[in-house]
């Protein structure tokens, strides 16, 4: 079985090494340090990853990470590298329905955050499996958004999603659909179709879980 989060997990750690501490991802204010931070906090720190999706936990969530962030940076990589198999989300049995989607994701924040960057062309296996993810992804961070949103993987699927009214299409490969849907618009590569007021209107929505 291919490990897909292992292999986004290998080459994550090998670019932020690459590229230092200091430089910019795609997620604003962060730096490959705070990314590297981030990802220790959700694997290794079950008292304080709540923070990252409920707001009432953010702030020991967020000091608990600037805490971790402040250590040497090659260490915060070589942990990174090697999670803890007692974590819930990365054990040799959760590992690649937790991380698949979320490694890949934060790989390409910090390709995507550099000058001159292309998508890459993923394995058809690895699209399959960031497809699963798309439907999952577009009812939560759609079901708000006043649009019906007819949402097109080509060569793997397509579904609906959206509150209702004005019909717009949202086309793209599995892993650019990933990207968009959770709050990486701007380095997306999808196409939308329809009214023009409603289509930059999605481009620029707080789209996530």
């Amino acid at each position: 079985m291919p490990r897909y989060a292992r292999a986004e997990r290998e080459a994550l750690a090998d670019l932020m090494l690459e590229l230092g501490p200091d430089a910019p991802t795609v997620n604003e204010g962060w730096t490959t340090r705070d990314l590297a931070a981030h990802l220790l906090v959700r694997e290794r720190r079950p008292d304080a990853a709540g923070g990252i999706l409920l707001p009432p936990l953010r702030g020991y969530g967020e000091s608990v990470r600037r805490r971790i962030a402040a250590g040497p940076y090659a260490d915060l990589i070589a942990r990174v590298r090697r999670p803890p198999v007692w974590s819930p989300v990365s054990n040799p049995l959760t590992d690649e329905l937790a991380n698949g989607m979320e490694f890949f994701i934060h790989h390409e924040d910090v390709r995507r955050a550099r000058p001159g960057w292309q998508p890459r062309n993923l394995p058809a296996g690895q699209q399959a499996v960031l497809w699963k993810r798309v439907a999952l992804l577009a009812r939560m961070a759609l079901r708000r958004f006043p649009a019906e949103v007819l949402v097109q993987a080509p060569g793997h699927g397509e579904l609906r999603a959206g509150g209702g009214g004005e019909r717009l299409r949202l086309v793209g490969a599995p892993g650019e659909l990933v990207l968009f849907l959770t709050g990486r618009q701007r380095v997306a590569r999808v196409q939308v179709d329809g009214p023009a007021e409603r289509a930059e209107r999605l481009r620029n929505a707080e789209l996530g879980l």
